[in-house]
């Protein structure tokens, strides 16, 4: 999941689909709209932010 939504970002940043659009495309279930796959090598998380009072448990 996280190397298909990696390569829409990515074809987000191109040009080639329209941030806007990307709620859409993920309504539509349609994985040949989106952008590719990433390879896995290299790909890893550093990071994450939860809002509400996730976000205050994990600070």
């Amino acid at each position: 999941m996280a190397r298909a939504i990696s390569g829409t970002i990515v074809y987000a940043g191109l040009n080639k689909i329209l941030p806007e659009d990307i709620p859409l495309l993920l309504q539509k279930g349609d994985r040949r709209l989106t952008g590719p796959t990433m390879p896995p090598q290299g790909l890893y998380m550093t990071r994450l932010w939860y809002d509400g009072e996730v976000g205050k448990m994990m600070s």
